[in-house]
C-alpha cells in the first residue's frame, strides 16, 4: 500500500498536548495523497481548539481593563506569546455586545462592535474571508511549530483554521448591525492602545 502523509493523531492522553504530523500506510482508494493540514484543522477544530478556547477565554471589556494596568501583567495572567519579548499577546476572548457597524462587502469583511453601551466600537470582529493574524493557531498550545515541517506549512496552518471559523458564522444575510451577539474567539495585542481584532470562531445572535 502506497505510503501517504495524513495527520496522525492529538496526543490525546496529554489533554492540551501538540499535535503531530506523521506517516501512515492508511491511504484512500484512488492512492491520492491527503493534506495533512486539512486533516489536523478537521479532528482539532471542533474536539480541541474550540473546547479550549472557551474554557480560558477572559471576557473582552474585563481584559481591556487589565490592559490599562500593563498589557505584560495581562498577557502573563490571561495570554500566550509567540516570538519572544517582540512578539504581541495571544489572548483567549469572550464577551456580549452590540453591532453598531457592519461591512460585509469587502473580501476582509469586519464588524464594529460596542462592549460597554456608550455607542462607540471598541472591538472589531472579523468575517473574512480575508483574515488578518494567526491568533486561532497561537492562542493555545495545540499546535506546535516544531511538529511542522518548515514555516510555510505552520503559516498554511494559520490560514485554515481561520478559514474553518469563518465558515462557522452568521451569513451575510442575516445582518448584525444593531443586534446584540455573543462570541467566542482570539485576539493579539501588541500594544495597550490597540483596539482588538477579534478572530470569532463563534458569533451566537441574542432573538
Amino acid at each position: 500500500m502506497t505510503m501517504k502523509i495524513l495527520l496522525a493523531t492529538c496526543l490525546l492522553a496529554a489533554g492540551l498536548s501538540g499535535c503531530k504530523l506523521v506517516k501512515t500506510t492508511d491511504g484512500n482508494a484512488d492512492g491520492a495523497a491527503s493534506d495533512p493540514i486539512a486533516e489536523l484543522v478537521e479532528t482539532t477544530f471542533d474536539a480541541k481548539l474550540v473546547p479550549a478556547l472557551n474554557a480560558r477565554a477572559v471576557d473582552l471589556a474585563t481584559l481591556r481593563d487589565t490592559i490599562r494596568g500593563g498589557l505584560d501583567k495581562a498577557g502573563e495572567s490571561h495570554g500566550v506569546r509567540v516570538g519572544g519579548a517582540g512578539g504581541g499577546w495571544n489572548f483567549p476572548v469572550k464577551g456580549t455586545a452590540t453591532v453598531i457597524e457592519e461591512n460585509r462587502a469587502s473580501k476582509a469583511g469586519v464588524a464594529e462592535i460596542d462592549l460597554d453601551g456608550d455607542g462607540r466600537g471598541d472591538a472589531t470582529l472579523q468575517f473574512g474571508p480575508v483574515v488578518k493574524g494567526t491568533a486561532l493557531r497561537d492562542t493555545t498550545d495545540l499546535y506546535d511549530f516544531s511538529t511542522f515541517r518548515d514555516q510555510i506549512e505552520y503559516a498554511k496552518l494559520g490560514r485554515a483554521l481561520n478559514d474553518k471559523a469563518m465558515s462557522r458564522l452568521p451569513a451575510e444575510t442575516i445582518g448584525l448591525k444593531g443586534k446584540r451577539i455573543t462570541f467566542v474567539g482570539a485576539t493579539v495585542i501588541r500594544s495597550s492602545g490597540e483596539k482588538p481584532l477579534v478572530t470569532p470562531v463563534s458569533i451566537e445572535v441574542s432573538p
